[in-house]
């Protein structure tokens, strides 16, 4: 099948082209993200295949079906920037990886903990203009405290083996409960439970409606003082104007994200020679107890080549007429709040 492939860097290329080694399949790379006003470039291409920035709204879809397009593979989990009804209406099979590697997303969400709580990256900057001075750099230990786990689906579960470790109490909030973290202690208990108790709070849900901006201003305000607050899963979780109100104040102690609800105009891109727009991002990494990577948790070998081999075989399915398991609808079932991130 002839394939369009949207927001390629070097590494989607290499790890594409591995998993399509048998040469199945035609991928030909675009740079540029999908919107409607790059959709003609998969004129006559039966197959687009995007990333979590590519927009597939009803006007791009429409002009994607107007082309030849009649599958759209997702090379990631979330799917919020998809019209489902409008593809389940132009006729366009939409799949997607539900999963690739949760351990690349925990363990990003340890080390962004760990490196806040010890100041790693600022002793690492210090360092190098040989300042050796300890002052403002006092850390404590993780033995004894507690983490909030809000989203206990796999990425929440290794988080929680992970954290328990560490000697940490685990507290937890989910729509279902996941029996491997009550085996573990972990305690659920309702959010303002949770906030109010948590020394570090960690968010691993999807994006719905349900759970935008679920750090918001009353959610801050229940939270304990000094609490350290983390994000890898998607950027709209948090009401970025009530974190940084919560930081200038003290209730929150530090804060670690790998997502920002704006990043798609930031994130992936070199702009070290441009001016950032974005006054709020800008506030935000102002802060020295602010961590920011640019959505780079999922970003192991292992994860990017399932990535790969699981996009490739959704085309595969899809151009053979097998069922393919990952194909998802305008009426999905119901998601765990616990979800895969990128």
């Amino acid at each position: 099948m002839k394939v369009a492939v949207f927001s390629t860097k070097v590494y989607d290329r290499q790890f594409l082209e591995a998993a399509n080694s048998r040469n199945e399949h035609d991928l030909v790379f675009f740079e540029p993200r999908l919107n409607k006003d790059t959709a003609i470039l998969a004129a006559g291409f039966p197959a687009v295949c995007v990333f979590v920035h590519d927009q597939a709204d009803a006007a791009t879809l429409e002009i994607l079906a107007s082309g030849g397009t009649r599958l759209l593979a997702l090379r990631c989990a979330g799917f919020n920037n998809v019209d489902l009804k409008a593809a389940d209406e132009l006729g366009i099979t939409v799949v997607r990886v539900p999963a690739y590697s949760p351990y690349a997303v925990a363990e990003h969400t340890v080390g962004l903990i760990l490196c806040l709580n010890r100041k790693i990256h600022r002793a690492y900057n210090r360092i190098r203009e040989g300042n050796f001075s300890l002052d403002g750099l006092l850390g404590f230990d993780l033995h004894g405290r507690t983490v909030g786990i809000i989203g206990t689906g796999k990425i929440g579960q290794i988080l929680a083996q992970i954290m328990k470790g560490f000697g940490l109490s685990l507290l937890a909030y989910d729509v279902y409960r996941n029996p491997e973290l009550e085996a573990l202690g972990a305690k659920y208990v309702e959010k303002k439970e949770l906030f109010a108790n948590s020394d570090i709070i960690s968010l691993h849900c999807p994006l719905m409606p349900e759970t935008h901006h679920l750090i918001n201003d009353k959610a801050v305000e229940q939270m304990k003082s000094g609490v350290m607050l983390i994000n890898t899963s998607r950027g709209a979780l948090i009401d970025a104007t009530a974190v940084t109100k919560g930081l200038k104040s003290g209730k929150i102690g530090s804060l670690g994200i790998d997502v920002y609800e704006q990043e798609a105009d930031l994130f992936f891109e070199d702009l070290s020679s441009a001016i950032i727009q974005d006054d709020v991002f800008e506030r935000l990494i102002m802060f020295p107890n602010v961590l920011v990577t640019g959505h780079q948790a999922f970003f192991t070998e292992n994860a990017v080549s399932k990535i790969a081999e699981t996009t490739i075989g959704n085309i595969t399915d899809v151009e053979h007429n097998r069922p393919c398991a990952n194909e998802i609808r305008a009426e999905p079932t119901k998601l765990v709040v616990g979800e895969q991130k990128s």
